[in-house]
């Protein structure tokens, strides 16, 4: 048995437990599944593991000065998320004072600057990449027709589609049992993130996320990034928009196809302690 101190943040309703990786000992999948527990554990979607590298205390550091390793509640691991990226930004801030941090992710480096504090949350703009979109229609058994939407990477695998329901079903099935189906669909040999979404005006849209490796989650970064471009590529929507999901707004901007897409949003720090794993 030993004592694993832990920091627990959110990003919109998207918790996370952040470890120091020198903790883990090959532990994470482990780890990842008990502690993330809503009944015997702390409770969270996730864990991400921080590496501290060489010259991790410079603001303005090489990638990979910090390295997140994220492993799903499922004991998974996933390339990387948008949210639990900012939290991990947004404690760095808390308790070493950075403002500026480039945090080094399976699925890419990610660069987080703090905006402001608003009394507790931690407002940071992030760098995400350069979305790919590709339209594609896919056919899932047991669903009565083909699917349209599509394939979105964002450092991680996204599917993305458009319901016409105000409740997000769509062919038949509620957002969360078509989500499920397709997350974990032969045509998607890693699994996929599935996002649903309706463009409420030329600069809004709402979504609702089923998560590879966790299900239905209140927010996601990259699948508000995943949304965002797909909306932009295939609905012509602004390229500066609002993402609403059920736990939050979050801003992106994207001037064109071929640029980095920012992501704004807030994270908070909810508590630190200690836990016992064997």
């Amino acid at each position: 048995m030993s004592r694993i101190g832990f920091v627990k943040a959110h990003a919109c309703g998207n918790d996370f437990l952040i470890i120091e990786e020198s903790l883990a000992h090959g532990r994470h999948a482990a780890m990842a599944r008990k502690l993330c527990s809503r009944n015997t554990g702390i409770g969270a979607d996730g864990i991400e593991f921080l590496d501290r590298k060489k010259d991790s205390k410079t603001v303005n550091g090489p990638a990979g000065s910090f390295f997140l390793r994220l492993f799903n509640a499922d004991g998974s691991e996933a390339e990387l998320s948008g949210n639990g990226t900012r939290c991990v930004a947004a404690w760095l801030a808390a308790s070493e004072g950075l403002q500026q941090v480039v945090l080094g992710t399976h699925g890419g480096s990610i660069t987080c600057r703090l905006i402001r504090r608003d009394d507790v949350d931690y407002w940071l703009e992030s760098d995400m990449g350069i979305p790919i979109v590709l339209p594609r229609t896919i056919e899932i058994p047991g669903v009565d027709a083909p699917i349209d939407g599509a394939i979105v990477n964002v450092g991680n695998p996204h599917f993305v589609l458009f319901p016409e329901q105000e409740d997000f079903s769509s062919h038949g099935l509620a957002w969360q049992a078509l989500g499920a189906k397709i997350s974990v669909d032969p045509a998607f040999p890693f699994g996929t993130n599935v996002e649903f979404v309706r463009i409420l005006a030329p600069d809004q849209i709402a979504f609702r996320i089923y998560e590879r490796g966790c299900g239905p989650t209140t927010s996601s970064g990259t699948g508000t990034c995943a949304s965002s471009a797909a909306s932009m590529v295939l609905h012509g929507v602004a390229r500066e928009l609002s993402a609403i999901a059920q736990g939050g707004t979050q801003r992106v901007v994207w001037p064109t196809n071929d640029s980095e897409m920012l992501l704004t949003g807030p994270a908070e720090i909810i508590c630190s302690g200690e836990v016992d794993f064997a």
